[in-house]
């Protein structure tokens, strides 16, 4: 029986879920951002190629993605509690399993199992705030579980460069354990169980299998494809084949996983049209900034984890007046405005060479960024919950939660095909002036995987690597500026400044 409103034991019990689902989901968000400040320290001990290191994040994104929204459907029968602490525990063994492993295939597998246990812990993070609060405190509570998020993704990169920095980078795996075990023991003593007690309906097993399969396809074709094998071809058709038959499965299914239906809102699609882009710019601009920072500047990881604070701290205090933008103005405006903005931070970041203060040639960049993200950010959410029917609120916030993930995944695949085919033709180009021996030459371009990790004890070719990964990361930058005017042409064409909801789905 549910507690009256504001009543003690209400009160009691909502602290809890609280703690818990913050707890919870901050190690999900940690591992986020956090791994990319390691990648340099892991791609050296593990002795890993850029491509190794790509599939690090990606394995990780890959399955929170696609199994994101079967998380969410899994609470709802079984229980969200439940699948909740399964999560966490998953996602705890599968750190233990990253921390300990003793190579980067090891390391890929691990991370995968680590983004399965994110699935199923995330949506239940939400869904159990939802059914532990009345209405009246549920905002206030979801908004309390937004901002200690969000701190946490602040204070991650920066802890976990200073474990790397003074202990290993499989502290930064580590650090999960004694975390989970906490919300495990809060969850099983304090927070009720809950379920959709109305849903009957069956799991879109095959929605999850196709979309897991489409999404491993193309990713695997696009990351491979810099590797020059034959297999990645074949894995890309065979991921837009599958891709295209959950879309036509979907749309038959009587419960699917992804509602096409609701996409009939122009608002809706508008809105995860611009997510795709805007948050495909910001992934694979933040895959390869740590690496430029630390291997090129030669940044420790704890500086490259503090370089982007200003950019997390920006969107956290800024949220709530951005989100007033949408009462003032509409959303259109400011979905339009803040992705140009977020543009101007990209190109901004284009005049980092080699070398320079950190205070004259990335916080400026990096300000800017924050501030066009801080006017995104809780306008399109808003806009999202707001172009539907209430009753469909949770599925929709699903989809755009997926949406951005997926927008990360692929960008940072495509983006990597992108820089490794710049890198190479500049290295090469490069040691033709250089007019090196043999024997010299090909004991560099036998590294030349490595990108910037690659290294030369003549001072010329060190040089050359470090200028050919700028050029590389330049090419990036432009095409997350050109991501970043996309997003706001989708704004512009497709957002209405007051979307009427769209009733059922």
């Amino acid at each position: 029986m549910r507690s009256v409103p504001g009543a003690p034991g209400q009160t009691r019990r909502g602290v809890w879920v609280l703690t818990a689902t913050i707890l919870g989901s901050s190690m999900v968000f940690i591992d986020g951002t956090v791994v990319n400040v390691a990648l340099s320290a892991l791609q050296r001990s593990l002795n890993a190629t850029v491509t190794d290191v790509q599939w690090v994040v990606e394995a990780y994104a890959l399955f929170l993605a696609a199994l994101l929204l079967v998380g969410g459907s899994l609470g709802d029968l079984y229980g969200r509690r439940k699948i909740f602490v399964v999560g966490v525990v998953l996602f705890a063994g599968a750190s233990a399993w990253c921390g300990f492993a003793s190579d980067i295939r090891a390391l890929i597998v691990a991370r995968g199992l680590q983004g399965v246990g994110g699935a199923l812990l995330v949506p239940g993070s939400l869904a159990l705030i939802s059914s532990s609060f009345c209405e009246e405190e549920r905002g206030r509570a979801i908004g309390t579980w937004s901002g200690f998020t969000a701190i946490t993704m602040a204070v991650g990169p920066v802890l976990g460069g200073w474990l790397i920095d003074h202990l290993s980078w499989r502290w930064a795996f580590f650090i999960n354990l004694p975390l989970a075990g906490l919300v495990v023991l809060i969850s099983l003593a304090r927070v009720p169980e809950s379920r959709d007690e109305k849903m009957v309906q069956r799991l879109d097993g095959w929605g999850a299998v196709l979309a897991t399969v489409g999404l491993c396809g193309i990713i695997f074709g696009l990351i491979e494809a810099g590797r020059g094998s034959g297999r990645a071809l074949g894995a890309g058709v065979i991921g837009v084949a599958a891709l295209a038959l959950f879309f036509a499965v979907e749309s038959r299914s009587e419960a699917p996983m992804l509602p096409l239906g609701l996409f009939r809102s122009r608002t809706f699609s508008g809105a995860n049209l611009m997510t795709l882009f805007l948050y495909g710019a910001l992934s694979g601009v933040l895959f390869f900034l740590p690496l430029n920072l630390i291997q090129v500047q030669h940044y420790s990881a704890t500086e490259a984890g503090g370089a982007l604070l200003p950019l997390i701290l920006l969107v956290f205090l800024l949220s709530r007046w951005s989100g007033g933008l949408v009462a003032k103005y509409g959303a259109r405006m400011p979905l339009i405005v803040g992705p140009l903005i977020a543009g101007v931070g990209f190109g901004l970041l284009h005049r980092v060479g080699v070398g320079g203060s950190y205070w004259v040639t990335v916080f400026p960049a990096v300000i800017v960024l924050g501030l066009g993200m801080a006017v995104s950010v809780a306008p399109l959410t808003t806009t999202v919950m707001n172009s539907i029917d209430q009753s469909r609120a949770g599925v929709a916030s699903g989809i755009n939660n997926a949406v951005s993930r997926v927008a990360g995944l692929l960008a940072i695949a495509a983006m990597g095909l992108v820089f490794s085919t710049v890198f190479y033709g500049r290295l090469e180009r490069g040691l033709d002036g250089l007019g090196l021996r043999a024997a010299e030459r090909q004991a560099v371009e036998a590294q030349r995987a490595k990108l910037a990790a690659a290294r030369s004890e003549d001072v010329r070719v060190q040089r050359l690597i470090g200028e050919s990964f700028v050029g590389a990361y330049g090419v990036v930058l432009w095409i997350a500026v050109g991501l970043s005017v996309a997003s706001s042409l989708s704004a512009a064409a497709l957002i209405e400044s007051k979307p009427a909801p769209q009733q059922g789905s």
